[in-house]
């Protein structure tokens, strides 16, 4: 069900929704083949997959946020300020409680809301202790070691703009996302660590607005990361609705 569609006389069945959906996106360079509407056309696109049996409603995608240094220099990225989408983000979701759904999946598709999306959740079940959220980025839904089984060969090719990325937006927009015989490729680098970790690099290496081997960018492969990511994503949503 979408919200936007509820009329005014049907109230009610905002109410009475199991959960909410609000898909959250960005607007961002992703290199030469990939539209800036990227994380935009994932999140809304997830955000349609979510099994309507389960009960939810889908709110809007949020189409601007705060985007990293790395890609606020690439032109045609229209960043907001952390501060500014944080407070953003609080307002829209405590409306959604006030509307009288207290579960909400945070559903995301752009790596910079992620620390944002915990600090709202974080603040809303300070104030409604009843409030339950789901922080999901859909990029998490596929397990690591599935990456040779869908075709990225010598690369996990999850990074920004890269052939994971790219393959499922050409799932949704198959029109949008052209690569072509001379875009660069980016190897990925040495892994500092096994174990998990953050760097933060205003230009980091292997990198020009976008990395991976982007010529492994394919639909079939799309197509799979999409249906995977979906079926782990409505498997976890049906678990967290039963909890």
């Amino acid at each position: 069900m979408e919200a936007t569609d509820i009329h005014g006389r049907e109230l009610n069945e905002l109410s009475d929704a199991k959960f909410a959906i609000l898909p959250l996106g960005s607007f961002e360079y992703h290199g030469p083949h990939s539209p800036l509407g990227t994380d935009i056309f994932l999140a809304d696109g997830f955000g349609n997959k979510i099994n309507p049996e389960l009960g939810g409603v889908v709110f809007p995608t949020v189409p601007y946020t705060a985007c990293p240094g790395k890609t606020n220099k690439y032109k045609g990225t229209i960043p907001i300020r952390p501060s500014i989408i944080q407070e953003y983000l609080i307002d829209i979701v405590e409306g959604i409680v006030n509307q009288g759904i207290e579960r909400i999946v945070l559903l995301n598709a752009h790596d910079g809301n992620m620390g944002i999306s915990r600090a709202v959740a974080e603040h809303i079940t300070g104030k409604h202790n009843s409030a339950s959220f789901l922080l999901l980025n859909w990029w998490q839904m596929v397990e690591i070691d599935k990456a040779d089984e869908l075709g990225m060969v010598g690369t996990k090719g999850r990074g920004h703009g890269g052939p994971y990325e790219m393959s499922a937006t050409k799932a949704f927009q198959p029109h949008l996302v052209h690569v072509e015989e001379d875009d660069t490729e980016f190897p990925d680098l040495e892994k500092l660590s096994p174990h998990p970790y953050i760097l933060v690099e205003g230009t980091p290496g292997s990198w020009d607005g976008y990395t991976g081997l982007i010529q492994q960018t394919s639909l079939e492969m799309g197509k799979k990361i999409v249906d995977e990511a979906t079926g782990n994503l409505n498997t976890l949503i049906e678990n967290w609705i039963k909890k």
